[in-house]
């Protein structure tokens, strides 16, 4: 579905949820039943979060100027306990 806008000579503008491409040039006005014509507008967006447009603009740059990664960035290392199934194989 999408919302399509009309406006009324005499009642001002509506919009009508019709299927998408099913618009008619012209649509009856639901206050006085009068012909509205149809009134081509910028599609609705929705506004993101900073977080989210701040990722989303992070992806754009990275498309054209990928960071380069030189060495692995530090952090805790977590010691490596063997699988205790392991302890009873042979040690070299």
């Amino acid at each position: 579905m999408a919302t399509y806008e009309y406006r009324c000579s005499r009642c001002g503008p509506f919009d009508v949820k019709l299927a998408i491409g099913t618009a008619p040039a012209t649509h009856g006005c639901p206050v006085c039943a009068g012909a509205a014509k149809r009134v081509y507008s910028s599609p609705g967006l929705t506004l993101t979060s900073r977080t989210v447009a701040a990722l989303h603009e992070r992806e754009e740059r990275s498309r054209d100027a990928p960071a380069v990664v030189s060495e692995v960035p530090p952090g805790r290392r977590v010691p490596r306990r063997p699988h205790p199934a392991l302890s009873r194989l042979p040690q070299p």
